[in-house]
């Protein structure tokens, strides 16, 4: 049962920068890359040199289990002569697990610092020896997403679809939506969001829930603002709302807890150190 329950969270720790990522998705379909817009702030509530870190956990009622620990991490960089951050998240399973399961995942993206629309995005993973590489070029001049992805399944593969207006990769996901004014959100207001997932672009959607103090396990207490998260139906999630995230109600706007359920117990992402 134990080693069920360590596959299970290791093999969800790709999902769990996702999940991490998609804290806090809120932008109408209307919406325009531009921080003017009525639900952003003015000036960006994260800099550069800013680096937040995260242990990835499985929890069934008073069983705790710690499985890895993600990384994120902001740079400046310049991508076509243009200012630039550069996202970076790297992800891997404890020592003590990588002989059962062995994880290693990096997430890089590269966009604008002032509407902080993505420019390039690369995932490069390998967990328990499964290799999935997605490289994303954004051509806004073409209204093309052109991709470049192969996995250990599957030879590698160039192929161009269709850019829609706002569409992000999950990095700049959470950076873009750390700038949005969650105050301005009325209780269960759905909002919808566009995300561009491994080799696919789905239209999702966030359900805003409210304002809540939570005391993780370790027993730090935290004023936090709450979401629900429609999740991509697939091998672990069911799909639905079943992915609740709750971050800083303050002016950082820093995730603190992701939490998915699964089929026993639930998956977490606890804030470790800002």
């Amino acid at each position: 049962m134990f080693s069920k329950f360590v596959s299970a969270v290791l093999n969800l720790r790709m999902r769990i920068t996702r999940l991490i990522l998609l804290v806090g998705i809120l932008f109408c379909f209307e919406y325009a890359f531009s921080q003017d817009i009525e639900y952003l702030s003015k000036t960006n509530v994260f800099t550069s040199g800013e680096r937040v870190t995260y242990r990835a956990v499985y929890n069934w009622g008073f069983i705790w289990i710690n499985a890895g620990d993600v990384v994120f991490t902001i740079k400046d960089t310049t991508f076509n002569g243009q200012d630039c951050f550069h996202f970076v998240s790297e992800g891997w399973s404890l020592k003590q697990y990588d002989w059962f399961y062995k994880v290693r995942d990096r997430f890089e993206s590269i966009a604008s610092k002032d509407s902080l629309k993505p420019y390039w995005f690369l995932r490069n993973t390998n967990e328990g020896g499964y290799i999935a590489y997605n490289e994303y070029n954004f051509d806004y001049s073409s209204s093309k997403l052109n991709l470049f992805t192969y996995t250990s399944d599957r030879k590698a593969k160039k192929e161009s679809l269709n850019l829609k207006p706002r569409t992000f990769d999950v990095l700049t996901a959470i950076y873009f939506c750390r700038n949005l004014e969650f105050d301005k959100f009325t209780i269960n207001q759905k909002v919808p969001l566009t995300m561009a997932i491994d080799n696919e672009v789905f239209d999702l959607y966030i359900r805003y829930l409210g304002k809540e103090t939570i005391t993780l396990h370790e027993g730090n207490t935290y004023n936090t603002q709450k979401f629900s998260v429609m999740l991509v139906k697939g091998t672990i999630f069911k799909g639905g709302e079943d992915l609740f995230v709750w971050l800083t109600d303050d002016s950082k706007r820093i995730p603190v807890l992701v939490e998915a359920k699964i089929l026993v117990g639930s998956v977490k992402a606890v804030l470790v150190n800002f």
